[in-house]
């Protein structure tokens, strides 16, 4: 996925999640909805003014808007786990630190 739709995909859940609309949060940022389409399908990006706007909008930090690491939830999650795991499973060496850290984890 690129990364202007992965980004666009997120300032939508993240709206969504607020149950604002593209016109309400549109209207708070000060653009136009038909912008903020663009955007969230990732056919636009977004410029450093509207950035901050939508940051304080959506109430988050850059983090966790540009973070890759969503919190979803949790069979998504265990999918997440489970695919990342098996791209290292002929790498003895990583899976017992993973192993340690799943144990120390299940175990806190």
């Amino acid at each position: 996925m690129n990364i202007k739709k992965e980004f666009g995909e997120k300032i939508k859940r993240m709206r969504k999640n607020r149950n604002l609309t593209q016109e309400q949060l549109a209207e708070m940022i000060d653009i136009s909805p038909r912008n903020l389409s663009g955007i969230e399908v990732g056919a636009n990006f977004v410029k450093a003014e509207t950035l901050e706007k939508i940051l304080t909008a959506l109430n988050v930090s850059m983090e966790d808007l540009f973070s890759t690491v969503e919190m979803k939830n949790n069979k998504e999650l265990l999918a997440n786990i489970i695919r990342d795991i098996k791209t290292v499973e002929n790498d003895n060496l990583k899976l017992k630190r993973i192993y340690k850290m799943v144990k120390f984890f299940i175990n806190e």
